[in-house]
């Protein structure tokens, strides 16, 4: 449940899902998850790096591997909502 409560929070997916990308700076990703604040994204980079997901690099941020397996559990259900979508 833990891990639900992590990924329920706003924006918590949306990082993962644009480090997958690949790595990038605080700016780039801010940009990428279409100008979330500073704060949401502070808050986010912050618990996702407690939770091991994420971790800081030359770069900036990027998935940890444990951040990568997660974002390859998820992937499957991202395909899927896409298809869900579409009925409406």
């Amino acid at each position: 449940m833990a891990l639900f409560d992590l990924l329920g929070r706003s924006w918590a997916m949306g990082v993962i899902w644009n480090l997958n990308r690949g790595p990038c700076t605080f700016r780039e990703l801010q940009t990428r998850c279409n100008m979330v604040s500073l704060t949401t994204l502070n808050s986010r980079l912050k618990e996702l790096t407690e939770a091991y997901l994420i971790e800081r690099c030359l770069e900036g941020y990027q998935l940890t591997s444990s951040g990568e397996e997660l974002f390859s559990l998820l992937s499957p259900l991202g395909k899927w909502s896409g298809k869900w979508a579409e009925k409406f």
